[in-house]
This record gives C-alpha cells, structure tokens and sequence, in this order.
C-alpha cells in the first residue's frame, strides 16, 4: 500500500483515455430536444480526470489522439484554459473523429446522446506509448474506455508495463460504456484483466458486478480484487455511498447530499478529489469522503469539466455543507 499512496503523494499523473467536446442544453431543466442554447466545454471521462486533478492543485498530462480539425482543436484549448500537459496528444488526421456528448441539466428523463462513430482515442498505438517519459510521473490512471478497441487496447496494456518497469502504481476506473465494446464478454474479459495489473481499482456496483457475471456478485469480486496485498479497491454505490477495501478492511462512507441538476460527471470528479487529497496528506478515510464531495458539486452544477471544483471551493463546500450520510 505504501509504493501506492507514495506514488499519488509524488502528485503527478499521466492519464489515458479520451478527450471530447460537451453541448448542455441551457437553462437548467430545459431537454435537448426545447433548447435554443448549448454551452459547449471539454467533456470526455479521463480530460474531466485531468481538469478536476489541475484544479485540485495536481500535475496532469493526458496522453490520447485528438482529431485535426475544429473540435479536436477546441479540446486541445479547453485542456490547455484547464492547465492540462497537452505534449503527449497526438493530433491525427483523416475520418477519425472526437467523441461528442449532447446532454442537459436536468435528473427527470436525463438523456445523454453519444457519438463515437470512428473515435480519433482509440487510436492511440503501442509507438505513442513508447515516446512517454513514464519517469516524470509518480502514478499513472487509466479509464476502462480506452480498452474497448484496438490499438488502444495494445498500447495501453503496453503502458501498464512500462509504468510498471519505474515502480509508478497504476490506478484504474473500470468507466464501462456498453457502446464502446464489440460484445459484454469481451469486455468482462478485457477488464478483468486490466484491473488484476492495477494497484488502485474505482468502480460502481454496476460495473464490478458486471466484471463478476452478475450484479449481485459484484461486492464479493471487488473484496476478491482487494486480497492482494497492498491493492486499494473502491466499490461505489451512489446515494448508498462507497465501501473501500484494504488489507482486509472494509470502510463505508456515505455521501453529501445536493440538489443535483444533472447525473454525469460524478465518477470523474470523484477520482479527482480522492487522488488529490490523498495527495496533500489527507488520509484515506477522509479522502474519500472529499472525493464524494467533488462528486457532489459537480451534479449540483452544469456542464462536467467547468463544474469541476478548486481545492477553495471544495473546502467551502466542506466548511458549509452538512456531514456525509451514514
């Protein structure tokens, strides 16, 4: 556990996975479908990771492929206006493309519509990889995405070891996405795999119970995951709250209730807020307890990366808010 915790204390990460661009429908409440406005920022799981990391006082560099034309281009500007190490993107032309996430600010009949017809991320290769200087970094995190399709697959596996070669721990968020996979199966497969060769594990009931073939074994294969010594495993539940599990314990914590406006971008900001405190000292128990925080601000706001906190506001929000649930 210490090589782990050290390793986020070290405060830099090298992040894999997609950037997109985000198009919220303004106001609050109002559905794609009635909008005459969009808002439009950096979306896209592992850029949210990034942004709320920065903005929590941590060094970030995203490594991904953005698209060579204006929206590729508008991400790159949005994670630079973020303060985001952009020097590892590879800008690629042709019909590849950014992902694109059209969604509104409202939890009654949420909808969230997805385009990922040829996704310029998944064509990170093996060579990208090879071109990291992973001993600039003290961690390296990953989201479960980047491992639906070839040749980020490959080339993220290939990462991990080369993560592995300088000691950095690898943190991993399952994020499966059902759309981005050829078949469940697949998928369970792929990311069983990708979580056995990491020392940090965030995911929701869902997800590990999917990893374990059935939602109701999810608990048993998370605490399976966490017999490993020194591995950190963080089973999540929504509303219900988050068990983390360690050398054979078990800590609950529960969450802080908001009005939300919106369900997406909880997860990302969750892990955010967990490394960064983790990183300035906090200990594990109260940083969970501050990523659930992150968490919460950002489904009580618009849009995923400008909602993301600053360490300022995520103390504020602590100082003024009530205790957790239990």
């Amino acid at each position: 556990m210490s090589a782990l915790i050290d390793g986020i204390k070290g405060n830099r990460f090298a992040v894999f996975g997609r950037a997109g661009m985000d198009l919220y429908a303004d106001p609050i409440g109002v559905k794609s479908e009635d909008a005459d406005t969009f808002h439009a920022d950096l979306g896209g799981s592992s850029a949210n990771i990034c942004t709320g990391l920065v903005k929590l006082g941590s060094q970030a560099s995203l490594i991904t492929s953005v698209s060579d034309d204006a929206v590729g281009r508008f991400c790159l500007n949005r994670l630079r206006h973020y303060g985001v190490d952009t020097s590892y993107i590879r800008v690629l032309g042709g019909e590849y493309r950014m992902s694109l996430a059209v969604y509104e600010s409202r939890i009654e009949n949420f909808q969230n519509v997805i385009y990922r017809n040829g996704a310029v991320d998944f064509q990170v290769t093996e060579e990208d990889m090879d071109k990291v200087d992973f001993s600039s970094f003290s961690a390296v995190i990953s989201a479960g995405t980047v491992f639906a399709s070839e040749p980020s697959r490959g080339a993220t596996f290939r990462a991990f070891e080369y993560a592995r070669a300088v000691g950095l721990p690898i943190i991993f968020d399952i994020d499966y996405r059902p759309y981005s996979w050829p078949s469940p199966e697949v998928a369970a497969e792929i990311l069983s795999r990708a979580g056995d060769a990491s020392d940090l594990i965030v995911g929701n009931d869902e997800e590990f119970g999917f990893m374990a073939g059935g939602i109701e074994k999810g608990f048993a294969k998370a605490k399976e995951l966490a017999e490993k010594p020194g591995r950190l495993v963080i089973y999540k539940m929504g509303e219900k709250g988050a068990v983390t599990l360690m050398d054979g314990q078990e800590i609950e914590t529960g969450i802080y209730p908001v009005t939300a406006v919106k369900p997406n971008g909880a997860g990302d900001s969750f892990m955010a807020g967990l490394l960064a405190s983790i990183a300035t000292g906090h200990d594990l128990k109260d940083a969970v307890m501050r990523g659930s925080a992150c968490a919460s601000i950002v489904v009580s706001k618009s849009g995923c990366a400008p909602a993301m906190p600053t360490t300022a506001e995520l103390d504020a929000f602590l100082a003024s808010h009530p205790g957790p649930t239990t």
